[in-house]
């Protein structure tokens, strides 16, 4: 694509935004929390049935980032503050690649990929960053009764810029969770309006906090739907949403804007925040069907037919190297890239998706397998925490016509075995010619043979 018709770029990523919250995947007002502006987003672009994540919030924010399985990057699990953490700076972040494009690249809230000076945002390809390094659940730390400072530091809101140090703003605390998302979107337009000004390209990464516990309003939405604070927090989210899209057609630039928005992982399972993935069964933190299906929408006028709807298998790692493709980046040669350039797809050149299926690990251990309409589970764990069963002979089952995965086929369906283990051989023989970075690796760490 020609550079001076290369598109701008927003990516909103809800927290924990299970697949049945929204009107337009059949929640909304069943959920006590109507969701119009996102409902109207759908019928303008594509909606997918069939968009898969990584089981929780740090492994799908770093496949999105590198296009790389998690089980290659090391970025596995959320860690406490002060621990070795995110993506060693050998890795190639999507904001570098689109940075090297000429696009001024800004995130404006949850990073979860490093929370130290060469690991922050602006160290990984964007030019400016507002937001938390790590997890929302922190905000609750100063209202815990006998929360010690000294022993587990006090969780800020930061701001970095590329080339300064990063720096602490505001102290994360209950009140402050509440606010957070109406700056990350008044920060977010903010950026979008100067780059229109400097008549310069952006990619403008909007990860927000809800609705991750404690899934707590803004206080101009507390009360307003009548149904709880998470109900609240679905309002505030949609309305977030739309400020972003009214902003975008303020500017002029909404024709020219590849917009997506989405979920990182399926719904909250902590009480009282638990949500729901609507017709699929589980939360994240497992390899049930909730916890890989998340909603996810594209749209780009003129180029992505609106009203289109596909249940074709897409997986997070499929927009990096996608994104490269739409604005003429090199996508990394020197390592394994799991993503699958999906562009035609998206666009509707053709109807079928250019992936199959996906290996699924939780940590470092393969769980499950997905491929067509099929799932195989080498581990099984429908519930977090209720302890893993490892199956010395795999259970599968047929996602179409057992969402909720509760009927064992795999005597009746025996064959569906080989593909799934071709792919998994595949899978496992890459790993063995290129070694996963260990969780924790050094700054200065580098692969073997690199």
């Amino acid at each position: 694509m020609a550079q001076d018709a290369l598109p701008n770029i927003v990516l909103i990523l809800a927290d924990n935004l299970g697949w049945g919250e929204l009107g337009c995947y059949n929640g909304g007002l069943v959920r006590g929390a109507p969701t119009p502006r996102i409902d109207a987003l759908a019928a303008e672009g594509l909606k997918f049935l069939n968009f898969n994540v990584e089981s929780d919030c740090v492994p799908t924010r770093s496949a999105l980032m590198t296009g790389r399985m998690p089980i290659r990057t090391g970025a596995l699990q959320s860690v406490p503050a002060g621990l070795p953490q995110g993506l060693i700076p050998w890795e190639i972040t999507l904001a570098q690649l689109l940075s090297a494009r000429g696009y001024a690249t800004g995130i404006y809230g949850k990073w979860h990929l490093g929370d130290r000076e060469g690991r922050y945002p602006k160290d990984r390809g964007f030019d400016e960053w507002y937001g938390i390094p790590r997890t929302t659940n922190e905000s609750m730390f100063t209202s815990t009764p006998g929360y010690d400072p000294a022993v587990v530091g006090l969780p800020y809101v930061m701001e970095g810029r590329k080339g300064e140090p990063a720096r602490n703003l505001e102290v994360y605390d209950l009140e402050m969770r509440r606010r957070i998302d109406g700056e990350l979107i008044a920060r977010t337009g903010d950026f979008m309006r100067r780059q229109v000004t400097a008549k310069r390209r952006f990619f403008a990464y909007v990860p927000l906090t809800q609705m991750h516990f404690p899934t707590l309003p803004h206080r101009d939405f507390a009360g307003r739907t009548g149904a709880g604070d998470f109900a609240d927090s679905m309002v505030e989210m949609d309305y977030r949403v739309g400020q972003v899209l009214d902003e975008l057609q303020a500017l002029g630039v909404a024709e020219n804007t590849l917009f997506f928005f989405g979920s990182d992982n399926g719904p909250e399972f902590r009480r009282p925040w638990r949500g729901t993935a609507g017709m699929w069964r589980g939360t994240y933190h497992t390899s049930m069907e909730g916890s890989l299906r998340v909603p996810f929408i594209a749209r780009w006028p003129g180029k992505i037919a609106p009203g289109r709807v596909s249940n074709e298998i897409i997986h997070i790692t499929d927009l990096f190297p996608t994104l490269a493709r739409v604005t003429g980046a090199a996508v990394p040669q020197d390592r394994p890239i799991d993503g699958v350039d999906q562009l035609d797809f998206i666009l509707g050149r053709q109807e079928k998706s250019n992936r199959e299926g996906f290996v699924f690990y939780i940590k470092q251990e393969m769980r499950a397998a997905k491929w067509r309409d099929w799932k195989m589970h080498m581990v099984w764990e429908p519930e977090p925490n209720t302890g893993p069963i490892h199956l010395e002979t795999p259970w599968i089952f047929n996602v179409t016509r057992d969402p909720k995965e509760e009927t064992e086929v795999g005597t009746e369906y025996n064959w569906v075995r080989a593909p799934f283990r071709r792919m998994i051989d595949a899978f496992q023989a890459s790993l063995k010619q290129h070694p996963p970075i260990p969780p924790g690796a050094p700054d200065d760490y580098v692969p073997a043979g690199r």
